[in-house]
């Protein structure tokens, strides 16, 4: 009897074993992803690895939103992955999905509001008619996908859209939490993602917080659409000057290094492929070419700077955003440059550089020697001649312009030529 009694216990025992290895088998894996600050590129990267991972493990993921906004094309990359995503997706507005953050919410099949969250406010910029029209019909649409109220979604973004009791003409709709419950936007109020699980129905699950990687973060950061002009102002203004200056230095490496963090920051956050990267190097290897080595500007140098702007186009992925930020880029760097050189043309150290005043006898100064007696000969380059360098002719050093374009240093010349103070040569074959 004892012996039947210890089976039927461990029975028992084994059986509750697996009805709560099963329970806890069946519990869902919820993954918060935190979509705060500005919504830049980079976070479509964050969004994506979220989704990725409760798909491999069939869990669910929470966009939990606090957002002023930011991009509309970045939102609305984030709202392609949602709308592809093979998993539950919920949008949980914390404090206030404004802007791109509304397009983000609205994506989601369902969404919660904690009270005195806010969403709404998506007003596109600039406000022309056809940016107003196009960020609209993206409203419209990604409402309508999920039953709610397109006019509604529109008059978030069109402030000539009027609906009655909730907005006036000329102002654009924010809804607030207990509004957008009652007009179909929103489907509960919560007050914290537990109580959101459990409106919904998930009784047992596993939390998960995500957070971004360093690299994410960093890439999210390099791609913030300010850092991402700036970067490309620097590095312009870098290269200019560093052309501008003789040699190898600072402001050529400074330039490289602000490229090649754009270029970076935009590839890790998956906005671009290597295509981009490869278009920047061929570009910046013919330019130095056409700079050191080829005299005057012309084929290379041409086919450079197409190969450079393509692949910013090409890391933008967009033609309108990549034109504004040339062109913005463009103009700041052609006013840094302008205003630099103005400054320094005023400095002490220009002053120390450049003669500032005329050397006459009457001032005691006297004409230099007569170097007419070096026509025919030769003599070594000891820099390059580009076209100008320095020459040692007759046991005496000369600064010699080259008759015609790049001569190597260490190279025999000849002087076939002097016009005052002014020594032509030519390389000696």
């Amino acid at each position: 009897m004892q012996q039947k009694t210890l089976v039927l216990r461990v029975m028992v025992l084994c059986l509750l074993v697996l009805v709560s290895s099963a329970a806890v088998l069946a519990a869902p894996i919820v993954y918060t992803v935190p979509i705060q600050g500005e919504i830049e590129p980079g976070l479509a990267a964050f969004v994506a690895r979220g989704l990725a991972l409760a798909e491999r493990s069939n869990g669910v993921v929470l966009l939990e939103i606090n957002t002023f906004g930011g991009r509309v094309d970045a939102a609305t990359e984030i709202k392609d992955l949602v709308f592809k995503a093979e998993v539950p997706v919920i949008a949980y507005v914390s404090e206030r999905a404004w802007s791109a953050g509304a397009l983000i919410a609205l994506s989601a099949p369902k969404i919660a509001m904690a009270p005195g969250s806010s969403m709404g406010a998506a007003e596109p910029r600039p406000m022309e008619e056809k940016t107003v029209s196009a960020v609209r019909a993206e409203f419209e649409a990604t409402a309508e996908r999920w039953g709610r109220d397109r006019r509604l979604a529109a008059a978030m973004v069109d402030a000539s859209v009027v609906v009655e009791g909730l907005s006036e003409e000329g102002k654009i709709l924010t809804l607030s939490a207990q509004d957008a419950v009652e007009y179909g936007m929103a489907d509960l109020v919560a007050g914290s993602v537990h109580q959101v699980l459990s409106e919904l129905g998930y009784e047992s699950y596993e939390l998960v917080r995500l957070e971004p990687h360093w690299a994410e973060s960093i890439a999210r950061f390099l791609t913030n659409s300010t850092i991402s002009s700036l970067l490309l102002t620097l590095g312009f203004l870098g290269l200019v000057f560093e052309v501008m200056s003789p040699g190898w230095g600072v402001p050529g490496t400074a330039g490289l290094t602000c490229l090649a963090l754009f270029f970076g920051g935009r590839y890790v956050a998956g906005l671009m492929g290597w295509e981009a990267i490869l278009l920047f190097l061929v570009g910046l290897v013919l330019i130095l070419l056409e700079i050191f080595v080829i005299p005057g500007f012309g084929v290379a140098g041409v086919l450079g700077m197409i190969s450079v702007m393509s692949s910013i186009v090409v890391a933008f992925g967009d033609l309108q955003v990549a034109l504004i930020n040339l062109t913005i880029v463009l103009v700041v760097t052609i006013a840094a440059v302008v205003l630099l050189w103005r400054r320094f043309t005023r400095s002490r150290l220009w002053k120390r550089i450049v003669l500032s005043h005329s050397e006459t006898q009457q001032a005691g100064y006297r004409a230099p020697a007569d170097l007419s007696h070096l026509v025919g000969k030769q003599g070594m380059a000891i820099t390059p001649l580009r076209p100008s360098g320095t020459c040692v002719i007759d046991g005496r050093r000369c600064d010699v312009v080259s008759e015609g374009g790049f001569v190597a240093a260490n190279t025999r010349v000849e002087v076939v030529s002097v016009e005052g103070t002014r020594v032509v040569v030519r390389e000696v074959k």
